[in-house]
Order: structure tokens, then C-alpha cells, then sequence
């Protein structure tokens, strides 16, 4: 507000939105209703819900408010605002125990369990990892998307290692080492299918699904310029009949980077519902072995990835340090399922 009469004090009272989604539509977006336009983005958002904020002046195109049945063109920015500011940004501290592997005056090394989500976000508005990190340190630095402590992320159903800074000389000396690609992660994952070689990389760039936005893909050729280059390094461990336990390590850093890479190579993580890998992909059509999986799914109810070591140079001393972290108990049973049901299987062939 620019005005010779502005007075601070009004600011209270002033109906002033907060933007908490903001999308942009495709140049080939085919006229689409807002309501089915934003149920294809947003994740856990219903029909009712949207209409609902419609209905209240909450979804606007072009900074204009719309109705629900606006059809959506290329080009279009379609906001979605509320009145308070957006939770993620309301860091409630949270007594959440964590398992931390390292810590010194500059940063940490959490073990993050399965099922924690890092930073809170649509949904998912507290039990993360952040919650606890503001719980149990102070004045902790921002990153650029104003998350404290936080350099680097994993899904929520994967579990393993993440380095939390402390200083603001650390998250700048180890961001800057994640974005130059000198930071070592190395994850292990179960894949269906028998990966033919024994070791092979993976490039394509990857970003948003054109049909599922909740998914990321490869793009290549023509197409490349809508995603990020992406390389994944995969080595084989183990092979455990129609799964195989795979080694990746990431040479760059994109959202669901090994979950899309190994379903473009087809060999999609066990029981990665996101991505298609919770139906059963390879294997016979005998009711025994669908019950084997489903046990095994039970075993492990979530994607078969988990993030194993972590290599940085430390920001002060610029010592190398190298974390590892053992397979935990839930991806470590389903191992074990597997490797009794492809022993017994090549035995009965033998």
C-alpha cells in the first residue's frame, strides 16, 4: 500500500491472502475447469475442497477470483490464497526424538526413519523432521526456501542419512558442495525384476509427468528442455530372483531421482505406490507366490529405498567425513523373504 495516509496499525485488520499454491499452465493445456486443473496438482486436495475455496474467493487466475467451473488456459497462473499464511511456514517445535549419528559445533547427521517427512508441507503440517529440529536447536540458518537446517531432502517413505547444518557458514559450504556435485550419497533399493548388467548408469532429465503431477518422468530428445539433467550410478548386490537389491548413487539431486530412473530402465522400486511398483510386476501367476508378496509388502509397507552413506567435506575443517548407516529392520526382512524364496526356487529348478 503506497498512500500519504497509510497507517501501520490498520495492517491487523487488513483481509490481506497468503498464496499457498501457484501454478503456471502449459503452453498445449487444453481448456480445463480450475477445480479438475488443481485436483491433478495438489496432493490430498478433494473436489469438494476446492469448490469450497472457490466458492470463498480463495482460487484466482490471473490474481482475479474465479469460480470453480473456469476453464483453465495456456498461460494461466492459477493461485490458490487463504487468509493465514501457509502452514509449512508455521514452525511449531515439536518434542520428536532423533536418532543423530554425528553432531558438532557446524552441523548433524540424522538417521531419519521411514515415514517422517522432512519439512512440513500440504498435508503433512507436523511430526517432520523440522518440527524437530526447532525443538531441539536454536537459531538454526535458513536455506533458500527459508527451511531451517535443512541442505538436502529425502521422500518421506525413505529412510536413512541427511545432513542438517547448523551455521550459516555450513549450510552455504555444504549446499554449495551438494549443488557441485562433490558430496557422495550412495542409497540401496529393491527393484522389480533381474537387472541383466551388473552395473550401469542412468541419464535423463527429469521433471513434472505431463498427465500426473504427482509424479516425476524422463524426458529426452525434443523433450529434454522440460526437465533437470539427472545421473544415477546403479551396481547390483544381490540378486533375489524376479526383485534385485540395487546400490545407486546419485550424482545430482532430483525429486524421486532413483524411484523415476529405475522405473524408466523398468526395474520400478518394490512396492512404490507412487510409481506402480506396489502391484506385482514380475513373477509367476500362482496364488502362493501372490501371497509371498503380499506378505513381503506387509513386511515393508512402503518404497524399498533407503539412503546408506553420506560423504561431505566438513565446512570448517575441511576434512572429509563419511557417515553409514545400517539397512533397517522392515527392508532387511524383506530381503531376507526373498533371498529363502530364491534359494528354495533354484533349488526346485536344480
Amino acid at each position: 500500500m503506497t498512500s500519504d495516509n497509510y497507517n501501520p496499525e490498520l495492517d491487523e485488520n487488513d483481509d490481506e491472502l497468503y498464496e499457498h499454491h501457484r501454478f503456471v499452465a502449459d503452453k498445449g493445456q487444453q481448456p480445463l475447469r480450475v477445480d479438475k486443473y488443481l485436483m491433478n496438482y495438489i496432493e490430498n486436495a478433494t473436489r469438494n475442497k476446492i469448490q469450497n475455496a472457490a466458492k470463498d474467493g480463495n482460487i484466482h487466475v490471473n490474481e482475479v477470483p474465479v469460480k470453480s467451473n473456469y476453464k483453465v488456459k495456456p498461460g494461466d497462473v492459477v493461485q490458490v490464497m487463504f487468509e493465514h499464511p501457509p502452514y509449512e511456514f508455521l514452525l511449531t517445535p515439536e518434542n520428536i526424538p532423533l536418532d543423530i549419528v554425528h553432531e558438532d559445533d557446524a552441523l548433524l547427521v540424522v538417521n531419519k526413519p521411514a515415514g517422517m517427512v522432512v519439512h512440513p508441507g500440504h498435508g503433512n503440517y507436523s511430526g517432520t523432521l523440522i518440527n524437530a529440529l526447532v525443538y531441539h536447536f536454536d537459531n538454526l540458518p535458513q536455506n533458500s526456501s527459508e527451511r531451517p537446517g535443512l541442505v538436502h531432502r529425502i521422500d518421506k517413505d525413505t529412510s536413512g542419512l541427511l545432513v542438517v547444518a547448523k551455521t550459516e557458514q555450513a549450510m552455504t559450504k555444504l549446499s554449495k558442495q551438494f549443488f557441485d556435485k562433490s558430496s557422495e550419497r550412495e542409497y540401496v533399493a529393491i527393484v522389480w525384476g533381474n537387472v541383466e548388467e551388473d552395473e550401469g548408469t542412468v541419464e535423463g532429465n527429469i521433471g513434472r509427468h505431463p498427465k500426473n503431477r504427482l509424479q516425476n518422468t524422463v524426458y529426452l530428445g525434443d523433450d529434454e528442455d522440460k526437465g533437470k539433467p539427472a545421473v544415477t550410478h546403479y551396481k547390483v548386490i544381490e540378486r533375489l530372483g524376479y526383485v534385485t537389491l540395487v546400490s545407486c548413487k546419485l550424482e545430482t539431486g532430483r525429486t524421486h531421482q532413483i524411484r523415476v530412473h529405475m522405473k524408466h530402465i523398468g526395474h520400478t522400486l518394490f512396492n512404490d505406490e507412487r510409481y506402480g511398483g506396489e502391484r506385482i510386476l514380475k513373477g509367476t501367476t500362482f496364488s502362493k507366490y501372490k501371497q509371498f508378496v503380499e506378505n513381503c509388502f506387509k513386511v515393508l509397507p512402503r518404497q524399498a529405498l533407503h539412503a546408506k552413506t553420506l560423504g561431505f567435506k566438513h565446512p570448517v575443517s575441511g576434512e572429509w567425513m563419511s557417515f553409514d548407516t545400517p539397512i533397517p529392520d522392515d527392508m532387511q526382512q524383506c530381503i531376507e523373504k526373498w533371498r529363502n524364496y530364491a534359494k528354495n526356487q533354484k533349488e526346485f529348478i536344480d
